[in-house]
């Protein structure tokens, strides 16, 4: 496995492998990998000829400062990782390998059509911006046949479709299920943040979401909202930013369960000072 800092030299590799007919799997990551994390390369490598992984902390998708200072950098841990999970190249510049001070001095601008207005977007404004702007990087440099993402970042997956639809139609976006640890709770490399009783408490987050199913489609959407914040936030440490219940296509709020074939509950939620999101499906037919 080879470790490349510059986009010439993975511009170089690129070229060589495309030269060759060689498939190309592209897993973009901010680091502090876990098993989630590992699930989409090795997807990615079976599904490929080679498969290259970026890590990169993104600063344009960071609202906060202090968030962006916290945010775990465990490079060594991480290429250690990969090469066992059968990674062939990681990706790791530097910020002004990435953007100009320009770029880095203005927000990106993206139009959305209206996906970027609703949850995150309430919460986190340009992050949205950010992160297609670091994706969009990523694609045109190391032009994959693929491209792996979590569901568990619900809304930015839905984002980052409409943005290679639109700009990088050639690459085929491989969406990848959410990888829990055994009490539930969504792998994130925030997790890393969690103290060892928090993370106890915030697998209550999860079990919440799983038990609230038990009550689709009889009881009102509105009031399962209700009733599941309620219940998240009986643990003291827990304090719910959002929960909607949208279209799992346009992420629109719904009303009834029968305005969509397609229903996602998307949630976050504090857990003290460590952000975590997570997201559950209700109803998928068709």
């Amino acid at each position: 496995m080879k470790i490349l800092t510059a986009k010439e030299e993975l511009r170089k590799v690129v070229d060589g492998l495309k030269s060759e007919n060689k498939t190309i799997g592209l897993v973009p990551t901010m680091g502090a990998l876990h098993r989630g994390h590992l699930s989409l390369v090795e997807r990615a490598v079976a599904q490929n000829n080679i498969t290259i992984v970026s890590v990169f902390v993104n600063p344009t998708q960071f609202n906060n400062p202090d968030d962006l200072r916290s945010y775990p950098r465990t490079l060594d841990a991480d290429v250690a990782l990969l090469e066992k999970a059968g990674c062939k190249y990681v990706f790791a510049p530097k910020v002004e390998d990435i953007y100009t001070s320009d770029e880095l001095g203005s927000p990106f601008q993206f139009d959305f059509e209206g996906l970027d207005k609703v949850m995150e977007g309430r919460f986190r404004p340009n992050h949205f911006n950010g992160v297609v702007q670091i994706v969009g990087k990523l694609f045109e440099l190391a032009s994959p046949d693929r491209a792996y993402f979590g569901e568990k970042d619900f809304q930015q997956l839905a984002i980052i479709r409409l943005m290679t639809k639109r700009y990088h139609p050639s690459v085929e976006i491989v969406a990848c299920p959410i990888v829990r640890e055994d009490s539930g709770l969504a792998m994130s490399s925030r997790n890393m943040l969690l103290s060892d009783n928090q993370r106890k408490v915030a697998s209550h987050i999860y079990a919440v979401l799983a038990e609230g199913r038990q009550f689709v489609p009889n009881t009102p959407v509105a009031e399962l909202k209700e009733c599941t914040i309620a219940a998240i936030e009986q643990k003291p440490e827990l304090k719910v930013e959002y929960f909607e219940i949208v279209d799992g296509n346009t992420l629109q709020n719904i009303e009834k369960w029968d305005d969509t074939s397609y229903v996602v509950g998307c949630i976050t939620v504090y857990c003290g000072k460590v952000r975590l999101i997570d997201n559950i499906c209700y109803k998928n037919i068709g």
